[in-house]
Order: structure tokens, then C-alpha cells, then sequence
């Protein structure tokens, strides 16, 4: 079980390079698709592999049709970590980037319910870029792998990208995900040419989106929930900046974290490739 091997080739990277992100293609088999939704079934049951415990207490939402997000699931779960954690994933994303080793910063199991045709925003993940969490971390340039287990569109509340946008540099306040009125997410964040492109995927393929890429994702209006991992990834030389932001990872520098202490530590942030 694991991602597959694949080779990025100079067509993807400028894809990536030009656009903000890149769609893989197939990296996860079946076997391993279902074994990772019957892994989402389980934590969100609360039952977990090995002794330890989840990053953080969590819940269900008390709306059915609220959008389920669990941060380090390779903490309490195999399937998970097997995937977050592979070297092959690790590798295209040091391509990617253009970086010699890459860690993991952390992951995300995404449960987004169906809504069997019912108009809501309560799965909606607003206009936002990933590094508009992780301002403490000393570069932009991560990566985030979003792995879909099954096929993905617009119709089960796919994301989207805006094309470029990663060159706007970080954008204030754009820590948004939670905020789901995507039309004034817009007019906040659209100064500049707003192209959206949506991510359509196949059952075991990933978007490779870069930390500042703006992605969003409107309501999944089929019967079944759209179910999702993902690995945020990092360059392995990545330091705690102080004086910007305050992110639930500095607690695993230690009691007393300083800036210029590196997201080194290989118990919380493994590294899956080096050069």
C-alpha cells in the first residue's frame, strides 16, 4: 500500500510553475482508495491505531451538512500515515518546489457531507491560501497534496483554483477557509485578474496546489460525502519566524519555542525525502 511512483516530468513543473498548482495522475490504487475511506470512517468513530491520541479534541459538528476537518490523522491512524508520509509523494513535491528535502507539516482528513441537491454554504471552504495559516514558518514555498477518493467535480463540492494567483505573494488576512460566503470572499481577495479553474479529479489522483494559491470549494450536492486526505508538505530546512502569527504546530518546538528553531523534529515532522 502506498502512492505510486511517478516521475514529475518539466511540462508538470511549469504547470505548476505558471498556474499554481498541478492535477497528478492516478498515485493511489483502489485497494488503497477504500482502505482510506473505511481509515475516514473510523476517525471519525473515534477509533484509532496505536496508544496515542489525536492532535486535538474534536467533534462532530452539530450541522450534519457542516464540512468534518481533523488535522495530523497519521497520528491516530496507519492508513493515513503510510500515504502523508510516502517518499514518492515526498520526492514529486521536492520537484515541485525546487527543494532538496521535504517534511511533512502536517495533514488533514476532509469529510465534506452530501446534501442530497440542498442549497446550503455549511460545506462550504471559502476563498483562502493555505499560507495564510502558516505565516510563522520562515518560507511560502510548501506545497499542499490533496488526494481525492472518489471521482471529483464541481457537482460534490470540488475545489477550485484561482490560476496564478500564488504570484500575488501573501495576502493579509486571507485565512479564510471557515468563512463560507464565497461571493464576498471574492470581492475581498479579486484586485487582480480572477481566473477560477476547478480541479477535476479521478478517484486516486491529487492536486499539487502551492501555499499561496487561492483554492476555495462550493457545496457537495450529491447524495454521498466527498472524502479527502491531504499532506501539507514543507522544504526541510523550514524555521518558526516569530513576531507573525501563531500556529498549533509551534507547540511541538518544545515549551519555550524561539525564532530560528527549525520544524525539525523528525517524531512530528518527518521528513519523506531528501536528496
Amino acid at each position: 500500500m502506498g502512492v505510486i511512483k511517478y516521475q514529475v516530468t518539466e511540462e508538470d513543473k511549469k504547470r505548476f510553475d505558471e498556474d499554481g498548482y498541478w492535477i497528478s495522475p492516478k498515485l493511489i490504487d483502489d485497494e488503497t482508495i477504500q482502505r482510506l475511506r473505511e481509515a475516514h470512517e473510523r476517525i471519525w468513530n473515534k477509533k484509532h491505531d496505536g496508544h496515542g491520541l489525536p492532535f486535538y479534541h474534536y467533534s462532530l459538528p452539530e450541522n450534519p451538512l457542516a464540512i468534518r476537518k481533523l488535522d495530523n490523522g497519521w497520528w491516530i491512524n496507519d492508513e493515513v500515515r503510510s500515504v502523508v508520509t510516502n517518499r514518492n509523494l515526498g520526492h514529486m513535491a521536492a520537484e515541485l518546489l525546487n527543494e532538496d528535502s521535504i517534511r511533512l507539516w502536517h495533514d488533514q482528513v476532509i469529510y465534506k457531507p452530501g446534501t442530497n441537491g440542498q442549497e446550503t454554504k455549511a460545506g462550504n471552504v471559502g476563498w483562502h491560501q493555505d499560507y495564510g495559516y502558516w505565516r510563522n514558518s520562515s518560507t511560502s514555498n510548501m506545497v499542499t497534496v490533496w488526494i481525492a477518493l472518489q471521482d471529483t467535480d464541481l457537482t460534490n463540492g470540488g475545489m477550485m483554483t484561482i490560476l496564478g494567483s500564488h504570484k500575488w505573494g501573501a495576502v493579509e488576512g486571507s485565512d479564510t477557509f471557515f468563512e463560507q460566503d464565497m461571493s464576498k470572499l471574492k470581492e475581498k481577495f479579486a484586485k487582480r485578474d480572477w481566473v477560477e479553474e476547478p480541479c477535476i479529479l479521478k478517484a486516486g489522483q491529487a492536486s499539487f496546489h502551492h501555499a499561496l494559491t487561492f483554492h476555495g470549494s462550493g457545496p457537495n450536492l450529491t447524495n454521498d460525502a466527498r472524502l479527502s486526505i491531504v499532506a501539507h508538505l514543507m522544504p526541510g530546512d523550514t524555521y518558526y519566524r516569530g513576531g507573525k502569527q501563531r500556529h498549533d504546530n509551534l507547540r511541538l518546538l518544545g515549551a519555550r519555542p524561539e525564532p530560528g528553531m527549525r520544524f525539525d523534529r523528525e517524531e512530528y515532522f518527518p521528513t519523506l525525502y531528501s536528496r
